[in-house]
């Protein structure tokens, strides 16, 4: 074997010890949060609260599913909390104008709304060449003020019961809204670890040359990435409705960083190029638990803000430290 296949099976392993690591320390992690809340929330384990949980994180849960394939090839979208309501306000004046019989036409609309301002996001990133927060943070007052436009910044309150009833239904004991959330994570985690495309999209974030000078079109593989980043909005914008039961053009707000900071405590780069659907599902589970438990002992938002804060550093410093795992495993030593 050259010194050059070497290098490239210690990155491999290095890359694959590097994951596993972070998401058997996230789960570790978890698993203590929900131990130490055991003890000093005496309420935290019944059965009504650990629902509450799941239908708490669905939503972080499926719009950090989409913030992974942006962030695996080296982008970020600071839009999704107003895309969210942009997408919210138009289905739901399409079900208020046609009832229950529109649910799926709203629907669509919700999905297409969504993967077209990715597509967008994705599109102007690649073809001018700019970072992908200014163009995002550009969508964001966009969608925003469509969003205020098209309603005259009205609350929209006329929304089926067929769906409303669906955001408070439960599938053997679990929220059928979470349940989607687990279908989503399900599909995107065979697309990232089964799939070419999958694949391209990893190599895309660790080495976008090396992928364009082998015959692919790394513009159109981000572009993707956005779009997918994009409908997983317009999913959770129909499931926010369910929840709430409203369409508001102020919706959102703030969900965004939740997303990005379920990425990065699952152990994804911000660099792109490593990270994992299962650890952002289980960096969803950690804030969702943390929110919980901290709201049952009642602490204040203010403080919740700090200790989420402080989470979201440790997990970057943890990052650091597995890069440097990495980088000795891939020298050999």
């Amino acid at each position: 074997m050259t010194s050059i296949s070497v290098a490239r099976a210690n990155t491999r392993a290095g890359q694959t010890l590097s994951q596993v690591l972070g998401e058997a320390g996230i789960g570790v992690a978890l698993l203590a949060l929900a131990g130490f809340f055991l003890v000093a929330a005496p309420h935290f384990a019944t059965t009504g609260n650990v629902r509450d949980i799941m239908t708490q994180i669905t939503l972080n849960t499926i719009l950090a599913v989409g913030m992974t394939f942006v962030i695996l090839v080296g982008g970020i979208d600071l839009s999704v909390g107003s895309v969210i309501a942009l997408c919210a306000v138009v289905a739901g004046k399409a079900m208020e104008n046609g009832g229950s019989s529109a649910i799926p036409l709203a629907v669509a609309l919700s999905l297409a709304i969504g993967a077209a301002c990715g597509l967008v996001s994705g599109f102007v990133t690649e073809r001018w060449r700019v970072p992908s927060f200014i163009v995002t943070l550009g969508m964001l007052y966009v969608a925003r003020g469509a969003a205020e436009q098209y309603t005259g910044a009205r609350t929209i309150y006329s929304l089926p019961r067929a769906l409303t009833s669906f955001g408070t239904a439960t599938v053997a004991g679990v929220p059928a809204v979470f349940a989607v959330a687990l279908l989503i994570v399900a599909v995107a985690w065979f697309v990232l670890s089964r799939t070419v495309f999958g694949r391209l999209v990893y190599a895309t974030g660790n080495n976008e040359e090396a992928v364009r000078l082998s015959g692919h079109r790394t513009g159109l593989i981000k572009v993707v990435c956005f779009v997918i980043g994009g409908s997983c909005v317009g999913i959770a914008a129909v499931v926010y409705m369910a929840r709430l039961g409203v369409a508001s053009p102020i919706l959102g707000q703030g969900y965004e960083l939740n997303a990005i900071a379920a990425v990065v405590i699952g152990g994804a780069s911000l660099s792109g190029g490593r990270g994992s659907v299962i650890g952002t599902l289980l960096g969803a589970c950690l804030l969702g638990v943390l929110t919980n438990g901290l709201l049952l002992m009642g602490v204040s938002d203010f403080q919740r803000m700090i200790v989420t804060g402080a989470v979201i550093i440790v997990a970057v410093i943890l990052d650091a430290y597995r890069k440097r795992l990495m980088t000795r495993l891939a020298a050999g030593g």
